[in-house]
């Protein structure tokens, strides 16, 4: 329940943006179940897997916007345990985000930490929904 007010259609956060977070926060946990999962829908979202494939690279890549930026930087500072929200980020951050979208995008980044960290410890395995190709 709490996942489907979180990826409504009326969010304040796009559904690619939905997406990169979900994956990325994924990513961090080392949870290969989700990134699995997140990654297909996040190619779904996109129309091809070039985010997918760049994402864990996404500071050396041109793929991604300015929004697209400041959320994957928020969304480190807030899954990192060793890094925090610094006000210039939380500026740069309002740029795009009124108080609604900040609450929404931080509520979703603390809902994929918890069930990625959850399916990451369980070692739940991933289940071939994204296949993405080996470089």
């Amino acid at each position: 329940m709490l996942y489907g007010a979180l990826d409504r259609k009326s969010s304040p956060l796009s559904p690619v943006l939905r997406s990169l977070v979900t994956v990325r926060v994924s990513q961090i946990n080392w949870c290969h179940f989700c990134v699995d999962i997140n990654s297909a829908t996040l190619a779904k979202r996109s129309g091809s897997l070039d985010k997918v494939e760049n994402l864990e690279q996404w500071k050396k890549s041109d793929l991604f916007d300015e929004k697209e930026r400041v959320v994957l930087e928020y969304t480190e500072a807030v899954t990192y345990s060793d890094q925090q929200v610094s006000d210039e980020l939380m500026e740069r951050l309002k740029k795009f985000f009124d108080d609604d979208g900040i609450v929404e995008l931080t509520g979703l980044i603390a809902f994929q930490n918890l069930s990625s960290k959850f399916n990451s410890a369980l070692d739940v395995a991933p289940q071939g929904f994204c296949k993405i190709p080996q470089k």
